[in-house]
């Protein structure tokens, strides 16, 4: 979605900068949510708060989901739709636009400089910091949003209103340095094969 969304946006010099960069990556981030982030985050959260309740109801993956199905239809597969597009959204619109700014700065005048798989992971890792930082917020409400607990809250906002009285602002940066580690890593990882895939790929048809 980010490819086909910054191919249409690129310059005459095949460029894309900072602030088209952040616009593709939020449009990526909010069809990503949509189509598939949401209902796999909305099981996995009920799976987790299932299991270590005193009592799981679920005895299995697709018992599972049949039984969410059953009991709350397919929306109950889509519970926290808003703050997922918000958190989604804004995730990749900060990853997108650090990594294309890095990668700007880096190539200089010219678009077409190839970058070492090692910068690209260094670049990576940055840009999952850095989206660490600016939505864990949103992450925290969401999973609050996709629990077995979500009646508790009207909505989105009420959620976060909720939290921030009664816990402090605090509570929205839980999970914060596990979550690092592990985004870190992964964006790093996902930069670095996507840009070698791409390599190889063009050496077949052009890709870009």
């Amino acid at each position: 979605m980010f490819e086909f969304l910054s191919n249409h946006m690129r310059d005459a010099q095949g460029r894309l900068d900072s602030t088209r960069g952040l616009l593709c990556g939020l449009g990526a981030g909010v069809a990503e949510a949509v189509v598939v982030v949401c209902p796999m985050e909305t099981i996995k959260v009920k799976f987790i708060h299932d299991q270590t309740s005193p009592h799981p109801k679920y005895k299995g993956f697709f018992h599972g989901v049949r039984e969410i199905v059953r009991e709350q239809g397919l929306k109950g597969t889509y519970q926290g739709l808003t703050a997922t597009v918000l958190k989604q959204g804004s995730n990749q619109a900060i990853r997108f636009f650090v990594m294309t700014s890095l990668r700007n700065w880096y190539r200089g005048d010219n678009p077409n400089k190839p970058m070492n798989p090692l910068i690209t992971g260094v670049f990576g890792a940055i840009a999952g910091a850095a989206s660490v930082f600016g939505n864990t917020p949103l992450d925290v409400i969401k999973t609050r949003m996709q629990g077995l607990e979500a009646h508790k809250y009207r909505n989105t906002w009420d959620c976060g209103l909720q939290i921030l009285r009664k816990e402090g602002l605090k509570a929205f940066y839980k999970g914060t340095v596990p979550r690092l580690g592990r985004v870190c890593l992964d964006v790093a990882i996902v930069f670095i094969i996507y840009d070698e895939v791409v390599k190889l790929l063009n050496k077949v048809w052009k890709t870009d």
